[in-house]
């Protein structure tokens, strides 16, 4: 997901501020939450067509600087507690692929509790 060398330079950025030590996991887990609301700030009252009209304008460097932040303290998280994004992330498809078989769900919104 996030490039070796970008998540060095992210690391670095961290460690020439001193600010591991503000970074445990449960704050790290808080800040996340907090920028995810900060990006659904920028959708927020917004219809489809404003949505679609704001991507093309000058305010996507907001949205942008928001999913960077997310992306900064979700890199943060598993960098210190040793979770590999990507295999995690495959063990999760995997999972979710046995949740929600195709012939079963495609084209549904429904929870795998629900459709039967």
């Amino acid at each position: 997901m996030i490039k070796a060398d970008v998540l060095d330079k992210l690391i670095e950025f961290r460690h020439q501020r001193d600010w591991e030590q503000f970074h445990n996991p449960k704050d790290l887990a808080i800040s996340l939450s907090i920028e995810a609301s900060e990006l659904l700030e920028w959708f927020q009252w917004k219809t489809d067509e404003e949505v679609q009209v704001r991507l093309r304008s000058d305010k996507r460097v907001e949205l942008e600087d928001e999913i960077a932040d997310v992306a900064a303290y979700l890199s943060y998280l598993c960098h210190d507690i040793g979770v590999d994004i990507n295999k995690v992330l495959a063990a999760k498809i995997d999972k979710n692929a046995l949740k929600y078989p195709v012939e079963k769900v495609k084209g549904r919104s429904d929870k795998y509790n629900e459709y039967s």
